[in-house]
């Protein structure tokens, strides 16, 4: 049966077998096919069953449909194809005709009479089949060893190709082999420009000690002979001069030798590998030999150019691949900031409703309450913005002695309005022997701010008692230093928690949660050399602990990289692991 196996997404490892005339994808529950992916629509796509072919069309989506890195409005599906919905991938499997999978023949085992019984001529065991693999025992002019040694050339031209995405570094590498295996004065590799059509140099080398012109001139007609054929060229000026008839004129003139070959990818030539040699008079004599390039060496480098155009193939795909991640990353990020900033303006256009109302009838309540709903959406779209800016800005901390259990009773003193307004059980305990230590105290402030405000909205909801409670430990010989902030809140289901860092990931019910506040919390922390780490079950609540090295001033450096050399991530200290 066709399928959508999941290989990238929050959905990862997931298979939805396709049944039906007509199967729904989105975010909505409703769907045949539903993605946990922000970056889908509600109801994004559909496929459609047409006798016995599939075919798939967008809804119009917020962020569109991407089948193997091109946007489609409808395509129909092919085994193989890679289908992007936001940050989703998914590979459309369809399984081979019937006709095709059974045998057109039976295969069955008899026992033959003596008389008929098969002669073995000859045997060969694993190991010496190994070792003519690996050259040993095969004369070094024979058939198999050219063929081994042909096979090891590709191999290793595949094996290039697989380890970098990067094309200059690609082609640098295809031709550093080239050199290696084959006899070349100089070469050079040309890649078809998607927008002009027209071959661009890309690398271009030279044999060490080899004296050649700046410019490498390229006859324009074997270059257009091999694209529009799809066929390598093997030249020689040797070929069309009667002098080589006489051993004389060998001594007064050397021979130069191309081979020019076409880089046949999947879908077409996506370029061209070209490369000559000279040979001297002298070596002519002394080899006793015309040319350099063969039939074997031309055979050679178009299965090399094959294997460099697939590489190339795959590089230009994944680059695709990464394009179009971006834009659906940026489209995500902006219909994300649009719907907060949206409910964030709505907010002050309220309270400004009110003050105005208040100003008309002079009533100081109204106006009072129209400023705290101003007041309140300001620190919102606040937050919001350096949310943003500590999330997307890379920095370093600002190290500086600071008296963390001074930081957190700010924290707790600028919450406690807040807790008493939503009837809120707000408690610290303090561990009052932690010494002065070096941290950023800006960044640590935000992240644990984060923290605080994320466990007053998960127990908002809850019935009372809603407690929330934040502590502090210390462990010098450990070098560490605990901050830790637990709800009594509904707790988060356990195949959410590998999510919860994920930016614009929010669980928080309406429209309370922007989804940065932990990725914001955890990039501080992680700045610092530390960690977060969450436990939490359904009914149960939630706790946070942050891990820091408790750096001592007399410690501490300009770096905050040897601040994460010396921390050690371990356990909790004893006695005090987290319930």
């Amino acid at each position: 049966m066709p399928s959508l196996f999941v290989i990238r997404g929050n959905d990862q490892g997931t298979r939805f077998e396709l049944e039906g005339s007509v199967i729904t994808i989105g975010r909505d529950s409703s769907n045949k096919v539903q993605l946990h992916d922000a970056g889908v629509s509600r109801h994004h796509a559909e496929i459609r069953r047409v006798e016995n072919r599939y075919r798939l069309i967008d809804l119009n989506s917020s962020n569109g449909t991407i089948v193997n890195g091109k946007r489609i409005q409808e395509h129909w599906l092919n085994s193989g194809d890679q289908i992007q919905m936001g940050r989703t991938l998914m590979l459309f499997t369809s399984p081979a005709e019937e006709s095709e999978r059974e045998a057109t023949w039976n295969v069955s085992i008899a026992a033959e009479p003596e008389a008929e019984r098969s002669q073995i001529v000859s045997v060969v065991s694993s190991e010496e089949g190994n070792r003519l693999l690996r050259g040993q025992g095969v004369a070094p002019d024979s058939w198999l060893a050219q063929a081994r040694r042909n096979l090891e050339i590709v191999y290793h031209t595949a094996l290039a190709a697989s380890h970098t995405l990067d094309i200059e570094q690609l082609l640098n590498r295809i031709m550093d082999l080239i050199f290696e295996w084959v006899e070349a004065d100089r070469g050079c590799i040309m890649l078809v420009d998607p927008d002009t059509g027209k071959l661009v140099p890309k690398v271009r080398r030279v044999r060490k000690g080899v004296v050649a012109p700046e410019k490498l001139i390229i006859s324009q007609t074997i270059l257009d002979y091999v694209r529009e054929r799809n066929e390598g060229v093997l030249t020689s000026d040797a070929r069309h001069d009667e002098r080589w008839d006489s051993g004389a004129s060998i001594v007064q003139a050397g021979i130069r030798e191309a081979i020019c070959v076409p880089m046949q990818g999947r879908y077409g030539v996506v370029g061209v590998i070209y490369i000559d040699t000279s040979t001297s008079p002298q070596e002519m004599i002394r080899r006793g030999q015309v040319n350099k390039f063969t039939q074997d060496h031309l055979m050679l480098m178009i299965a090399i150019g094959h294997q460099a155009a697939l590489a190339v193939e795959d590089t230009h795909y994944y680059l695709a691949m990464v394009q179009a991640e971006r834009l659906a990353a940026i489209g995500q990020t902006i219909a994300t900031l649009s719907h907060h900033i949206k409910n964030i303006l709505q907010g002050i256009r309220g309270g400004g409703y009110l003050i105005e109302l208040g100003l008309k009838q002079h009533d100081e309540e109204l106006i009072r309450k129209g400023w705290a709903i101003v007041e309140k959406n300001q620190a919102k779209i606040s937050g919001l913005v350096m949310d943003m800016l500590t999330f997307s800005k890379e920095r370093e901390p600002d190290l500086q002695p600071s008296d963390l259990n001074q930081l957190i009773q700010d924290i707790v003193e600028l919450m406690q309005a807040r807790a008493e307004e939503s009837q809120i059980d707000f408690t610290w305990e303090r561990q009052s022997e932690i010494p002065t230590l070096v941290f950023d105290p800006e960044g640590i402030h935000r992240a644990v701010l984060n923290l605080v405000t994320n466990a007053f909205d998960a127990v908002a909801d809850s019935p009372e008692p809603r407690r929330v409670r934040v502590f502090t430990r210390y462990d010098a010989d450990q070098g560490k230093v605990w901050i830790g902030v637990e709800d009594n809140g509904p707790g988060i289901p356990p195949e959410m928690l590998d999510k919860i860092f994920s930016p614009f990931v929010s669980f928080k019910k309406g429209s309370r949660g922007t989804g940065l506040g932990l990725p914001v919390s955890q990039k501080i922390v992680q700045e610092h050399g530390g960690r977060i780490t969450v436990e939490s079950a359904p009914g149960q609540g939630t706790r946070f602990t942050i891990e820091l090295p408790a750096m001592l001033p007399s410690e501490a450096t300009s770096s905050v990289t040897a601040t994460q050399e010396r921390s050690v991530l371990g356990p909790f200290p004893p006695g005090e692991k987290p319930a």
